[in-house]
């Protein structure tokens, strides 16, 4: 099992910044996907951005592009989703999620695709 855990979170006005931490444990990989996703209330879950763990590959969302950017540490087993100019669109709870085994393509940006979840962390930006 893998457990991921989200942290960074919280209230921040509009054209502010917010960095997001995932960090996994548990069964490792030798090769995976990190993405982070969000869901706002009455909304579906939609993808937000996404990582390869080896070779770090990216994707985006085109809502997120130039203000989002995804990172990660390998020794620390941490994605790190920095978030800035903000806008009161991005507010929604925030998830990270792993795809064990994957090669990078098209699919790191389908929620269906990914097999593990963290709990979410909400992200609200005011006006």
């Amino acid at each position: 099992q893998v457990q991921l855990l989200e942290s960074g979170g919280g209230l921040v006005q509009a054209g502010g910044s917010l960095r997001l931490s995932c960090a996994a444990s548990g069964r490792t990989f030798s090769s995976y996907i990190m993405g982070w996703f969000r869901q706002a209330p009455g909304k579906e879950r939609e993808f937000v951005a996404a990582i390869s763990w080896i070779g770090g590959s990216t994707a985006y969302a085109d809502s997120v592009k130039g203000r989002f950017t995804i990172s990660r540490d390998n020794a620390k087993n941490t994605v790190y989703l920095q978030m800035n100019n903000l806008t009161p669109e991005d507010t929604a709870v925030y998830y990270c999620a792993l795809d064990q085994g994957a090669g990078w393509g098209p699919g790191a940006e389908d929620p269906d695709e990914y097999d593990y979840w963290g709990q979410g962390t909400q992200v609200t930006v005011s006006s």
